[in-house]
């Protein structure tokens, strides 16, 4: 059968055309920045939900971790239990606080934010964070491609630069079209086809196994522990796996998800649904991967990641695998689409109306925007159609930077009265360069480089904040942000 007549090709291709009409249907919708940039602060409970973890999760969620327990067992089950820790306290402690700080200080991005809420007299801040953010997401955005690209390469042996160009050029059309409105309403299509993927597909195998001692005898053969402190694992390793969960104060593309919605009286319906969604994800992926240890043995050199994928075509006919396969294309465009829209927001709002002598309109502003999101996306293509596996790497220690980088700084903005502008920008950049020399020195192979990083990050804010001057301006908006969010929640 010919790739066009594949039934599992036809769903994909219905799939990415209504990627597009979503991106066609929120075009004139979006006449604004704000708009282009934050949905115009509208979005209701379930698509911010959705679209937290939607974004948060990618292809991770259905490749990377089913394949990291195949090969080590329930050890590795830790960085899940970390990523679901911080998705709670992130809902938890910075979703409200942040939605109404950015709206009192009239932000729409992360690095306005820090600029504003630390009142930063430099522009310094907003500068460099708006540089790291370009720099990771450039590349976080890449390994997307790459990972759409060998999607596509091995379900339809298409060529790999066909398969890239294709899979990069439905992403940035529907996000150039419709901005935040068209990812968010695209993640809650696809969060909705990833959760029942990964709820349905284990099940099934399950019930062809005939219950989990199959599995338990598969991992007994092969030297697997069922236990989470089994099969040798220290408590350094541990602490870098469960660690990941830091990485959330400080992820640009999941806190925007709390920037734009309608108020912060949606947020523990919100919050509620996002923890659901991310337990019965994280439970459904770890089940996959154990199920799949007796289903597919001696899988290795990646191939291991393709469980899920191997899952549904076992227990699935074309067309509704097809279905289900699209799941997989959904978790890696959810992220991409969000990562594009943020660098988006870096280049148009944090640098470009710094070196712009004069304002920009409302139309020039959003016209920008949509160019950005085509630079942003050739300059992560051309890195994509060199695929490296150091690239894909670097989602990790994109997450890692991100994490040190700005999530003190976020949980210092909104928690702590009187931080300095000056303490806010030395911690960023502490933090970052920890990373960074953490990661190059090859430390990160003994411990995950966020730990320190995040850690003297904020031993850094602390000791210069001891010998800075406060600004009581900032302390009296810190002040009225605390009243605002008292009065919205008794109304």
């Amino acid at each position: 059968m010919s790739t066009i007549l594949n039934p599992e090709f036809i769903i994909f291709v219905i799939y990415l055309i209504m990627l597009v009409g979503i991106g066609l249907y929120f075009y004139k919708k979006t006449s604004s920045i704000e708009g282009f940039l934050l949905g115009d602060r509208g979005l209701g409970s379930w698509v911010t939900a959705f679209s937290a973890q939607a974004s948060d999760m990618s292809g991770w969620l259905l490749m990377g971790l089913p394949g990291a327990i195949y090969l080590g067992g329930m050890p590795e089950v830790w960085i899940g239990i970390g990523l679901c820790v911080g998705t709670i306290l992130n809902w938890k402690f910075v979703a409200a606080r942040l939605r109404t700080y950015t709206e009192k200080t009239d932000s729409l991005t992360l690095s306005t934010f820090f600029e504003r809420r630390f009142k930063d007299p430099t522009g310094a801040i907003r500068v460099i964070s708006a540089l790291i953010i370009l720099i990771f997401f450039t590349i976080y955005s890449s390994s997307g491609m790459v990972a759409s690209g060998k999607l596509f390469q091995m379900m339809f042996g298409i060529d790999y630069t066909t398969a890239v160009l294709i899979g990069a050029l439905v992403i940035v059309a529907y996000t150039f079209l419709g901005g935040f409105l068209a990812v968010c309403w695209t993640d809650l299509i696809q969060g909705i086809l990833m959760i029942i993927a990964i709820v349905v597909v284990p099940i099934l195998a399950m019930s062809h196994l005939g219950g989990m001692q199959p599995t338990l005898d598969a991992m007994a053969a092969q030297g697997l522990s069922m236990n989470l402190l089994g099969g040798g694992i220290s408590v350094m390793a541990i602490i870098s796996a469960a660690s990941w969960g830091l990485g959330y104060f400080g992820q640009p593309h999941i806190l925007v998800r709390f920037m734009g919605i309608k108020s912060i009286k949606e947020l523990p319906k919100s919050m509620t649904i996002a923890i659901i969604w991310v337990i019965i994800a994280l439970t459904g992926a770890i089940f996959v991967a154990l199920l799949s240890i007796p289903l597919f043995p001696g899988l290795t050199d990646g191939a291991q990641e393709t469980v899920f994928m191997l899952m549904i075509r076992k227990f699935f006919p074309p067309w509704i695998g097809g279905i289900f396969l699209a799941a997989i294309m959904a978790a890696i465009m959810s992220t991409i689409d969000s990562q594009l829209l943020v660098s988006s927001s870096a280049l148009t709002e944090d640098l470009a109306r710094i070196f712009f002598k004069k304002e920009l309109t409302e139309k020039q502003s959003v016209n920008l925007g949509r160019l950005s999101v085509i630079i942003i996306a050739v300059i992560a293509l051309f890195m994509a159609l060199v695929p490296n596996s150091t690239v894909m790497g670097l989602v990790s220690y994109a997450w890692g930077g991100f994490g040190a980088a700005f999530g003190p700084l976020v949980l210092f903005g909104l928690y702590s009265r009187k931080t300095s502008w000056k303490a806010a920008l030395s911690g960023m950049i502490v933090g970052t360069l920890t990373v960074i020399i953490w990661k190059q020195t090859g430390l990160s192979n003994t411990l995950y480089e966020i730990v320190p990083g995040f850690f003297l990050n904020v031993m850094t804010i602390l000791i210069v904040n001891a010998f800075s001057k406060h600004d009581e301006t900032a302390e009296a908006e810190f002040d009225e942000v605390l009243e605002e969010m008292k009065a919205i929640r008794a109304e």
